[in-house]
């Protein structure tokens, strides 16, 4: 794409330390809440989980040519990124810590261990109770991509039924013979004890668990968004809170206000949207930067570049 010698942003000193130097290419530290550096940037790297007001300033640098995410959401670069820039995402950089977490939570609620941080805090040792488990249930993962199958590939030894939705049909892979269109959601969820929603933040996909696709699951069924908040419609989901059950690491709003009825709904586990937040993330991270700007000295094509539409 860009060729020869390539000037390049990082948000911060820890971020150019980490990445070191590269053939053919010149970086520098904009943190993009302070002035523009003096020279023309052909690369900005965003800062992590960044705003759009810290992407917007990337117009006061015509020069341009790609913006470079940490995350693998877009959401927050879309509306700010000029036509004509190319926008890069962190695919597969968060796969198997937001996994990770999606597994934590369904074995949190699934197990109670959200009552069992209860008791403890009051020093109660409570009485033996039989628990949903996670062995034989029927569990849905909606948004089947890539972290998507990296939740199927860690779900598989816990001996679930597995179910993928995509926004398409098509066929399936190692752990399911086919994945279905979201066009299927609706007659599939009332077969299913566990939906884990990995849904990214698109105009598509908002509300797409809403007041109907909720009611279409059976009495204590679990949902759990690792995804983007506003796939889950909030209002929908505390009026079947206490017959479902929720275990949300993405809220809408986000962050959560104080006094939001969702921390105190029942059956409810919040996790302050920390799905990609480990130690894996930094080496991760600093080999696909590497790697793309490697690239990019060399003339070739990004990795990663989202579709506009």
């Amino acid at each position: 794409m860009v060729g020869s010698m390539v000037t390049v942003s990082l948000p911060d000193q820890s971020w150019l330390d980490a990445v070191g130097p590269v053939e053919g290419v010149t970086t520098l530290v904009w943190d993009p809440t302070q002035p523009p550096p003096e020279v023309e940037l052909d690369v900005f790297v965003a800062p992590y989980m960044a705003s759009p007001d810290k992407i917007e300033p990337i117009r006061q640098q015509p020069s341009v040519r790609l913006v470079q995410l940490l995350s693998a959401g877009v959401d927050a670069a879309l509306p700010v990124v000029p036509d004509g820039v190319e926008l890069a995402n962190a695919h597969g950089v968060h796969d198997a810590a937001t996994a990770e977490l999606a597994v934590a939570l369904v074995l949190a609620s699934q197990r109670g261990f959200d009552e069992f941080a209860a008791a403890q805090a009051k020093g109660e040792w409570l009485p033996r109770e039989f628990r949903p488990g996670l062995a034989d249930k029927r569990v849905l993962v909606l948004g089947y991509g890539s972290v998507g199958s990296a939740i199927a590939r860690r779900l598989a030894p816990f001996e679930v039924e597995l179910t993928a939705v995509a926004s398409r049909a098509r066929d399936g892979d190692d752990f399911v013979d086919r994945i279905h269109g979201t066009d299927e959601l609706l007659d599939l969820l009332p077969e299913h004890d566990i939906v884990i929603s990995v849904l990214p933040g698109t105009a598509a996909t908002k509300g797409m668990l809403g007041a109907e696709t909720l009611a279409a699951l059976p009495d204590g069924a679990l949902v759990v968004n690792v995804g983007r908040g506003p796939a889950l419609d909030t209002d929908a989901a505390l009026a079947e809170a206490g017959r479902l059950r929720f275990a949300l690491d993405v809220t809408d709003p986000e962050p959560l206000p104080a006094d939001h009825p969702l921390w105190s709904a029942p059956g409810v586990i919040i996790s302050p949207h920390v799905g990609g937040v480990t130690e894996a993330f930094r080496p991760r991270m600093v080999a696909l930067l590497r790697e793309q700007l490697r690239r990019l000295a060399a003339g070739e094509d990004p990795l990663h570049v989202v579709d506009r539409g």
